[in-house]
């Protein structure tokens, strides 16, 4: 049995939704809860432990998307419901994460639970959620949180925290300013994309660094940065011209 949870602002719409379930998926769901609002939805997936969410993405004064934030390991799928932002289905559609346009009909939800069934391995719809919320959340302040694809699941975490970020093989191990290591299931060039709009310079094949956290740097027995941590890294030759340049830049 599936245990799922529902997150719309819209009564009509949640309570369509519970009914559809119930009409369809008698033998495969059971609605933990019908939550009105985000923070009613994070408490229900925080009681329930729910293997699927069905999320609206657009409610008045909050964005779906927020709800990720309120969690450090994702352990549960998403199903996005949706009326609005055709860019946002397009996302969606491009990755392994199901979404249902409202007004939902029944074929659409049979279908998206069948979809959800057939994969079994949450991390499949948990590393592409991870990419829909790069598309669908990007950077725009300080406090923002990128969603890192891990072994288990995705993990979110402040760009302001991660101090750099040192390639392992097709793992990312990230550092963050409180002594934090997170393995990241992604190469470090894929990383490197996902912080792009963010201040970090890859210094060396292997490293890539939060230039906010840059505390020195010396030419002085080949070329080296020192972090605010105390960690000191070796920069490529090749890139100490364009490291020292954006460097002088960030200081004007």
């Amino acid at each position: 049995m599936i245990h799922a949870i529902i997150i719309d602002d819209e009564q009509p719409a949640r309570e369509y939704l519970a009914l559809l379930i119930n009409r369809y998926l008698p033998d495969t769901m059971l609605v933990d809860k019908i939550c009105p609002s985000l923070s009613e939805g994070v408490e229900a997936i925080n009681q329930y432990k729910p293997d699927l969410v069905f999320l609206d993405i657009e409610m008045p004064g909050e964005n779906g998307l927020q709800l990720f934030n309120h969690f450090k390991e994702i352990d549960f799928s998403v199903i996005f419901t949706t009326a609005y932002r055709e860019y946002a289905i397009e996302a969606v559609k491009q990755s392994a994460v199901d979404y249902l346009l409202k007004p939902i009909s029944p074929q659409d939800l049979q279908s998206a639970v069948a979809l959800y069934e057939k994969k079994q391995l949450k991390r499949l719809s948990q590393i592409s959620l991870a990419d829909i919320l790069q598309q669908l959340n990007p950077a725009n302040g300080n406090g923002e949180k990128i969603a890192f694809p891990t072994l288990t699941g995705f993990q979110m975490e402040k760009v302001d925290s991660i101090v750099y970020c040192e390639a392992d093989q097709n793992y990312t191990n990230v550092f963050t300013i409180a002594g934090e290591r997170i393995v990241v299931s992604r190469s470090l060039m894929k990383v490197e994309e996902m912080l792009l709009p963010y201040a970090f310079f890859r210094i060396h094949k292997s490293h890539l660094i939060n230039l906010k956290y840059v505390k020195s740097f010396s030419r002085h027995d080949g070329a080296r940065v020192t972090l605010d941590n105390g960690v000191t890294l070796s920069v490529a030759f090749r890139r100490v011209d364009a490291f020292v340049q954006i460097l002088t830049r960030r200081k004007k």
